[in-house]
């Protein structure tokens, strides 16, 4: 289960960081070396904008979900109810 997870967490981070990259840091929509051109004349500047941004978004509540699902199934050596042994 673990694996899994931490599998969708890798594929979670570089759609996160293409979806980033995507984005015009002047908030003009996608960048043109991502074929912004035809993208906003597809959808408009507005549109694709708002999306890619509702994307970024969801991608990184998904990934802060897997972490904290992958830290709840990771077994640690000292956590186990065996009891304490006496003298």
């Amino acid at each position: 289960m673990l694996t899994g997870i931490t599998i969708l967490i890798a594929l979670v981070c570089v759609v996160l960081m293409a979806a980033v990259l995507i984005q015009n840091p002047k908030g003009g929509g996608i960048d043109s070396t991502f074929g912004g051109a035809g993208a906003n004349q597809m959808f408009g500047a507005a549109k694709s904008a708002d999306f890619i941004v509702k994307i970024t978004w969801g991608l990184a509540a998904a990934l802060m979900i897997l972490c904290v699902l992958a830290a709840v199934f990771i077994d640690t050596p000292g956590a186990t109810d065996v009891p304490l042994l006496t003298q």
